[in-house]
């Protein structure tokens, strides 16, 4: 009786890595329908996405360092806030998509000014970021505790 499972679960075994060989990898293209696309520059605060999600007294030029340090060290998506209460998801500008995490980390917490293409779908927006500089001009009110 073992021997027969033996066979059997060697047979299944080779049955299904022919079937893994046979098909090719997914991929992935930017064709079809797509959302509001136009190019832009946004301006607003890179920070994660929970505070203000959760917080709606959180605002563009004004943080809580600690708080936005550690929602970020915890894995927060990160995110640009503008003065509106908009909020950007940074994107690549690849199928599929790419992280844009370590882009972003020397900007936590900075009021920046970012260009590029600007994707919206049903209230969510998105860029596609071709250039972003921090404004030092631009006062923000922390709360260091």
């Amino acid at each position: 009786m073992s021997r027969l499972l033996s066979i059997c679960l060697l047979a299944g075994c080779e049955i299904l890595s022919l079937l893994a060989v046979s098909h090719s990898p997914q991929s992935t293209s930017m064709e079809g329908a797509r959302a509001n696309v136009s190019k832009a520059t946004i301006e607003g605060l890179v920070r994660d996405v929970a505070c203000p999600i959760q917080n709606l007294d959180n605002h563009a030029t004004s943080l809580s360092r600690k708080c936005v340090e550690d929602c970020v060290k915890g894995g927060s998506p990160l995110v640009i806030l503008t003065q509106d209460g908009q909020l950007y998801f940074p994107i690549s500008a690849k199928m599929p998509d790419t992280d844009q995490r370590q882009e972003l980390m020397p900007f936590v917490g900075k009021y920046v000014r970012a260009s590029g293409i600007v994707f919206e779908r049903t209230g969510t927006h998105a860029i596609v970021i071709t250039e972003i500089k921090e404004m030092k001009e631009v006062r923000l009110t922390t709360d260091e505790g």
